[in-house]
């Protein structure tokens, strides 16, 4: 059974930057998809970034590209998601999730999930 484990949220000013990790246990990551999806209170949850299981291909979401940058190594089995430029609108529990198949933007394509950690941009 897989588990994913996030770390690296906490508070940062405006413009500020933080880096947030997942450490994948029990499956080999070499394998999988692997995503970072957020979610503020009384909104769904929503896609952030992915990265295939090659990690020559990643995608990102409007609202981050330019900003944020996942990466992976499976050496280390982790995932890492390096923010800067932060903004206000970036507050909110982040995510990472992993799967066997393809991934995709949707949540539905991810069958294993951490417990998300905080991150809140505040002026």
């Amino acid at each position: 059974q897989a588990q994913l484990v996030e770390s690296g949220g906490g508070l940062v000013q405006p413009g500020g930057s933080l880096a947030l990790s997942c450490a994948v246990s029990g499956i080999t990551s070499r394998v999988f998809a692997l995503a970072w999806f957020r979610q503020s209170p009384g909104k769904e949850r929503e896609f952030v970034a992915a990265i295939n299981w090659s990690g020559r291909d990643t995608d990102y979401s409007d609202s981050v590209k330019g900003r944020f940058t996942i990466s992976r190594d499976d050496t280390k089995a982790t995932m890492e998601l390096q923010m800067n430029s932060l903004k206000p609108e970036d507050t909110a529990a982040y995510y990472c999730a992993g799967d066997r198949g393809y991934g995709g933007r949707g949540t539905a394509g991810y069958s294993y999930w951490g417990q998300g950690t905080q991150v809140t941009v505040y002026s």
